[in-house]
């Protein structure tokens, strides 16, 4: 029996061949020393090797933005970014919004406005929002729903999302 990590390597490849990268990624404030495959996306990074599992693997192909995080406070879907390219950045995940148990106004909008369903998409969802507003384009309901296209429900909990976001919003 093979096991996985065998049979996805190219035939021939063995595992000294594959290329690691030495990095410190600066994540939620902390920083982490990490020796990884060169090809390990920012989504598995924080998910496998950080266990901060907020951040949510859905298509894998950056179209539904569940993966999506903060990074130097501008929004990245983390599904389609290697690791090795956010050394020294700021990386903000879902699992930092709330302090000391509070949670983010963002957060809290959510929850209040039932803006989730299975809840798979909402971290992603939450992360956009917060920096939808962040970078003032939130002024309308058509920009609202303009730049959130790239976060998918597949619940349908749209309007209550919406409604979270225009609450935070104006509430400033």
């Amino acid at each position: 029996m093979k096991d996985a990590e065998t049979e996805a390597r190219p035939s021939g490849q063995s595992l000294s061949d594959v290329p690691q990268v030495e990095i410190t990624l600066n994540v939620n404030g902390t920083l982490h020393r990490l020796r990884l495959d060169a090809r390990v996306t920012l989504l598995d990074a924080l998910r496998d090797h950080l266990g901060l599992t907020g951040a949510k693997k859905g298509c894998d192909q950056g179209a539904c933005g569940a993966c999506t995080v903060m990074v130097d406070g501008r929004r990245v879907v983390s599904c389609l970014a290697l690791a090795a390219q956010y050394e020294g950045r700021e990386i903000t995940t879902v699992e930092a919004l709330s302090v000391d148990g509070e949670l983010h106004p963002m957060q809290a909008a959510f929850a209040r406005h039932d803006a989730f369903q299975c809840g798979y998409c909402t971290p992603g969802q939450i992360m956009s929002a917060v920096c939808l507003i962040a970078e003032g384009r939130a002024n309308s309901e058509d920009d609202i729903r303009e730049f959130m296209s790239g976060n998918i429900c597949r619940c349908g909990a749209y309007p209550n999302i919406r409604a979270a976001i225009r609450e935070v919003t104006a509430r400033g």
